[in-house]
């Protein structure tokens, strides 16, 4: 467990932190490689990248914000001040589907503004998303949040009382949730990766990886530890508010594949 790296009096340089901003450059520079393949040029994707960078972050601050209310009752101003009342300075806590909800409109957007195709974008950007996904939970796991439900099995992990999940799960063995939306950050990056290797339709990468993120999140989420205010029953079934918007993307990515398909069938 590490997940201040570095301090230097109340400045403090955190896990997670560092590997998110690791993680948006990697980005950043592959679909700046990308890019051109695409025909789009980097001006754009460079301007596009620090307004996703942004909206990815507020996204993601805000989902949070808005299924942990209680956490943040009498002291409201801590949601979005990075100097916080009880005296640290960074704001802790994001959920990282938020950020890719605001970060497909603020794209949608800029493309409508810009004239450019969406689906194209997407292709590009998407096998970032992957990876940053895959070094972003790294953070999270030398952080200790993100933690899952309590197990049994060989590769459960035991986290410090004084982290997120040994505090919550007072030092029980768990999933190691962490990981595991690592690795398939990682697998869905090289599956996208190997995809996009042969000439495809546009949007057919940005389909592929709406189906398989949503799948792999909506599956990790069962053995995930949340909350029970950001979940609600469904036909006898406990599902968290992102297994919601998980499923969304599953059909979404599915309806999206099936239909540019079809069209790109017809055109040829």
């Amino acid at each position: 467990m590490y997940p201040v790296l570095l301090k230097l009096g109340r400045f403090e340089i955190h896990a997670y932190g560092l590997m998110l901003a690791i993680s948006f450059l990697v980005g950043i520079y592959w679909a700046m490689r990308r890019s051109d393949r695409k025909g789009i040029d980097r001006n754009d994707i460079m301007d596009l990248s620090l307004l996703v960078v942004i909206s990815a972050i507020l996204g993601s601050r805000l989902l949070y914000v808005v299924t942990h209310l209680e956490e943040f009752q009498g002291r409201w101003l801590d949601t979005i001040n990075p100097f916080q009342s009880t005296g640290e300075i960074g704001i802790a806590g994001l959920s990282m589907l938020g950020g890719v909800v605001l970060s497909v409109i603020v794209i949608a957007v800029y493309c409508f503004v810009k004239k450019i195709s969406i689906l194209k974008l997407g292709d590009i950007f998407t096998p970032s998303f992957a990876a940053g996904i895959f070094l972003t939970r790294i953070g999270c796991f030398l952080n200790g949040c993100c933690f899952g439900k309590t197990c049994s099995l060989p590769w459960a992990v035991r986290f410090p009382l004084n982290s997120p999940a040994g505090y919550v799960q007072q030092g029980a063995p768990l999933h190691p949730t962490q990981l595991y939306a690592s690795l398939y950050g990682l697998g869905i990056a090289l599956i996208l990766y190997f995809f996009d290797r042969k000439q495809r339709f546009d949007g057919a990468v940005l389909a592929l990886f709406l189906m398989l993120y949503g799948t792999a999140r909506f599956l990790i989420d069962f053995v995930r530890y949340y909350e029970a205010s950001v979940m609600f029953p469904f036909f006898g079934v406990s599902l968290t508010v992102n297994q919601a918007i998980s499923f969304l993307m599953v059909v979404t990515g599915l309806l999206l594949y099936l239909v540019l398909g079809r069209t790109s069938l017809k055109k040829a």
